[in-house]
């Protein structure tokens, strides 16, 4: 699907986060302690370093251009699903393997939302 150029940025981080979300749920699988403590660590700096940031940018600059009665769900669910994914931080920094599970599945259906419906509706307002 090609995007606004606005909003390609943001997809193109979408890609390397199903990348991670991946790599999580993998990881989570394996039962191997020491890829479960790596992939806790990569899933923590990634969050630190690009996805955080990512959810800031949403919640202040695209977010705010969902007014309408219409997109309030998608407003919802977006920063429910951003309020859940930072609330997995400090499991993940204790390597836990089930939030890591955890992580990556809701991660990934996160992308897949925002990719199919939020950036579609923001789409329809540029």
């Amino acid at each position: 699907m090609k995007r606004s150029p606005l909003l390609q940025p943001l997809s193109r981080e979408h890609h390397a986060a199903l990348s991670l979300a991946r790599s999580c749920e993998r990881a989570a699988r394996s039962g191997d302690a020491a890829q479960i403590d790596a992939a806790c660590e990569r899933a923590v700096r990634a969050f630190r370093q690009q996805l955080d940031p990512h959810f800031r940018t949403e919640e202040h600059a695209l977010l705010p251009l969902l007014r309408s009665a219409d997109t309030q769900p998608l407003v919802q669910r977006t920063l429910e699903d951003h309020r859940l994914l930072r609330g997995l931080l400090d499991d993940l920094q204790r390597n836990d393997a089930g939030a890591l599970a955890r992580f990556g599945e809701h991660l990934a259906a996160h992308v897949r939302f925002e990719e199919r419906a939020l950036f579609a509706a923001i789409e329809s307002l540029l």
